[in-house]
């Protein structure tokens, strides 16, 4: 079951869908506006041993594919690159963020590894978090995210609105219109 209220949100994308190219608009639109956005989204592909992720906080492009082995078709993701990048968001995030952006939910963070860390982190500082997942990997995710997820189109009006609803809890935790009772007595 999915909770409206929830701060993680899966960008939910078929193998005719571009997540990267959504959350790369989104992001930069974000900070046009002068949202703190932190996290990568995938560049490159695979076929070309060119996958590589681009820090959106930074605008620095990370190879995360491994070196290509003599003959080799494809490539292979080098789990240590992936690591160190998720290390970099995450220093990022503890400098402070508006919104993570994680750029795809697979088998690494299925299987507890890969950037799962960084949405842990993200989420116990109340940061929201938006990833891209498969259609194939939704079961997964779902496990994964203890059904504790807003699911969303692959398009940019899904996470226009998504934003807009994080937004505005966000600024009403942060600056409140009015003292609350508890906040009187403290």
């Amino acid at each position: 079951m999915f909770d409206a209220q929830c701060d993680l949100a899966a960008l939910v994308y078929d193998d005719n869908d571009d997540p990267d190219a959504v959350l790369r608009d989104f992001a930069g639109e974000l900070k046009a506006h002068g949202a703190r956005v932190v996290g990568m989204v995938q560049t490159g592909q695979c076929a070309d041993s060119s996958l590589s992720a681009v820090l959106v906080h930074s605008g620095e492009t990370l190879l995360l594919a491994q070196p290509p082995a003599p003959g080799a078709t494809g490539c292979k993701l080098d789990l240590s690159r992936l690591q160190d990048a998720g290390v970099r968001v995450a220093d990022a995030l503890a400098e402070g963020a508006d919104l993570v952006i994680v750029n795809r939910f697979g088998k690494r963070e299925r299987d507890g590894k890969g950037l799962g860390f960084v949405i842990e982190r993200a989420l116990d500082a109340d940061i929201p978090v938006v990833i891209a997942v498969s259609r194939q990997s939704f079961a997964d995710w779902i496990k994964f995210a203890g059904g504790m997820s807003v699911k969303l189109a692959c398009d940019r009006h899904a996470l226009d609105a998504r934003w807009h609803n994080v937004s505005l809890r966000t600024a009403a935790r942060i600056a409140p219109d009015h003292i609350t009772v508890c906040e009187a007595f403290k």
